[in-house]
């Protein structure tokens, strides 16, 4: 089972935000978006908090094989669940913008 980048409209607003926010707000942010979609008790986004809070995203009618997709496309670790560092990896493997400009867009820290 694969996820399908195509099935969703995504505009990569990300290369914007950390211009006008700066690279540490940015990542901020990234760890409120992981917050609203984690479930409280185990700290991760599970297929479950995912599913609940799908509205947040805009994907009322998300059927359960593409979350389960979602949250195996950024499962580095194999638990079935994105821990915070998973989620902001996805993130930025997801944004095009963020990949091609990450050294001018946090700061050439990376290498």
């Amino acid at each position: 089972m694969e996820f399908d980048h195509n099935a969703f409209d995504f505009e990569d607003y990300f290369p914007s935000m950390i211009a006008r926010m700066g690279a540490e707000a940015f990542i901020g942010e990234l760890c409120t978006g992981f917050r609203m979609l984690m479930d409280v008790n185990q700290g991760l986004i599970t297929f479950d908090s995912l599913k609940r809070n799908s509205l947040l995203l805009g994907l009322e009618d998300i059927r359960d094989d593409e979350i389960v997709c979602m949250l195996m496309e950024g499962d580095l670790d194999g638990d079935g669940a994105l821990s915070q560092m998973e989620f902001c990896i996805l993130m930025f493997r997801l944004s095009p913008g963020l990949i091609d400009g990450s050294k001018v867009n946090l700061g050439g820290g990376f290498g």
